[in-house]
Formats: C-alpha cells, sequence, structure tokens
C-alpha cells in the first residue's frame, strides 16, 4: 500500500507542475505590422524594392506562422523554404534578400534584434520560473529516493 502512495503521490506533483508549464491563455492570432523574416537572430523588414544583383544563398526560411513567434529563421509572410540571399555590395548586417519567385527577390532592411530564442525562453523566467523549476528538482529528488529505497529492500 506505502508503494502505490509513493507513485500516487509523485504523479500527482508531475501533473501540478505540468499544469503550470501550460499556459492558461493564448492569443487567438497575432496582428503583424509589417511581412517580415527573422535570419541569425535579426528581423529584416521585407519591402516592395525589388533587387536584381543577388548573392549566394545565405539561409532560408525554417518556421512559417501567421499566428504565433518561433525561434530560428521563422517568417510571418514566407513560407517554410523561402531562400535568404546576400545582396551584392550590400553587408547582410544592413539587409538581404528574400526570394519572391524564381529570379525574383525583394530587400529587406534589417530593424532590431529578434526576442524569441527558444520554445522554453518565457517558461523558466522569473519567481515563477523559480518555483517550476525547485518543483520539478524535488519531484527528482523524491523520484531518486524512492527507487534507491525499494531496491535496497
Amino acid at each position: 500500500m506505502k508503494k502505490k502512495t509513493k507513485i500516487f503521490s509523485c504523479v500527482m506533483m508531475f501533473i501540478v507542475v505540468a499544469t503550470f508549464l501550460v499556459p492558461t491563455s493564448k492569443p487567438l492570432a497575432t496582428s503583424w505590422a509589417y511581412p517580415f523574416v527573422v535570419w541569425e537572430g535579426y528581423v529584416y523588414v521585407v519591402s516592395d524594392e525589388e533587387v536584381t544583383e543577388v548573392g549566394e544563398v545565405i539561409g532560408k526560411v525554417t518556421r512559417y506562422s501567421d499566428m504565433e513567434s518561433f525561434p530560428g529563421n521563422f517568417s510571418n509572410a514566407y513560407e517554410k523554404g523561402t531562400k535568404y540571399y546576400s545582396i551584392e555590395g550590400v553587408s547582410t548586417e544592413e539587409a538581404i534578400a528574400i526570394e519572391q519567385s524564381k529570379g525574383e527577390y525583394l530587400k529587406a532592411q534589417r530593424e532590431a534584434e529578434y526576442g524569441v530564442k527558444s520554445v522554453f525562453e518565457r517558461v523558466f523566467d522569473g519567481p515563477f520560473g523559480i518555483g517550476i523549476i525547485l518543483a520539478l528538482v524535488v519531484i527528482g529528488v523524491i523520484a531518486i529516493i524512492s527507487v534507491y529505497k525499494t531496491k535496497r529492500r
């Protein structure tokens, strides 16, 4: 009976901690002010200016969504796989070219550093995050002690 109580306690603590990891409210949609791509941790705002002299492929969109933000080479306007190019004579710290269609490229100006670094970025921030980490440590210690005691018997 004691063993079942320990297992039940561990499962319940895990469920309680897991509920804190799930966001309680999620926006239904995100409204973007302009089309952009993210490359190398920076937001590049896509303009209507066409580019004719493109250099090498420097990256591509790895994740597209017009609803949420994601880490990596993300875009709110271009599908996964859309290629990024350097522009001849222009530093990539200033602008890059985005493949609009075959042979057609638009200029994207670097605006700012992109804020989303990781999917878990905001989960462990601040006092709430410290509580989650402590709860996970406690659950881990209890699980280790429980396993150790059952093996000693």
